[in-house]
């Protein structure tokens, strides 16, 4: 099995980290790989809010009901789509894959580099988008997606084999 391969295979949800720091080129390269994500007609529509401020992390925990290991997380990325520079106009929907491909692509750079993180909802659900526009200033033509704490995994966490050959179809359904 190739390094690629045995990432994405080892790639699981981390909600529990030591304390200690994720430098800055980790960071960096972290969004970098975010923004390698294929994107409809290469539009990008995505933008990453990079968190380190402890305060900025309690408060987000505490807005959000499924991420309140962001208050020991070293940092998070929250993963955002601009409507007005999607394909299609503010009226479409392919910012949302956009960012989700930019958010697997976080995660698997994160389990790569030897980093936990774990993906945690602020989209659908209006006043978790609410309350992370209030929190990071975010304009409203900008919706995140996602808020994805991380750092250095405080413990051993096993990746969960997902394999169900009972949802292949071969040929037709």
């Amino acid at each position: 099995m190739n390094d690629t391969l045995k990432t994405i295979f080892s790639r699981k949800s981390v909600r529990e980290y030591q304390e200690k720091p994720v430098s800055e080129e980790k960071l960096m390269m972290l969004v970098r790989a975010g923004m390698a994500a294929p994107t409809a007609v290469d539009r990008r529509p995505w933008d990453f809010i990079a968190i380190t401020d402890k305060a900025v992390l309690r408060k987000l925990a505490d807005a959000l009901p499924y991420a309140k290991m962001a208050r020991q997380a070293a940092a998070a990325i929250v993963v955002t789509g601009d409507l007005k520079r999607q394909f299609g106009g503010e009226g479409a929907s392919y910012w949302m894959l956009d960012c989700s491909a930019a958010t697997e692509n976080i995660l698997l750079a994160a389990e790569s580099l030897g980093l936990g993180a774990v993906w945690t909802s602020v989209f659908p659900e209006k006043d978790r988008m609410a309350a992370v526009r209030k929190i990071l200033g975010i304009p409203g033509h900008v919706v995140p997606l996602n808020l994805i704490p991380l750092g250095v995994p405080a413990g051993a966490v096993q990746a969960k084999d997902k394999f169900d050959a009972g949802q292949i179809h071969r040929d037709r359904w």
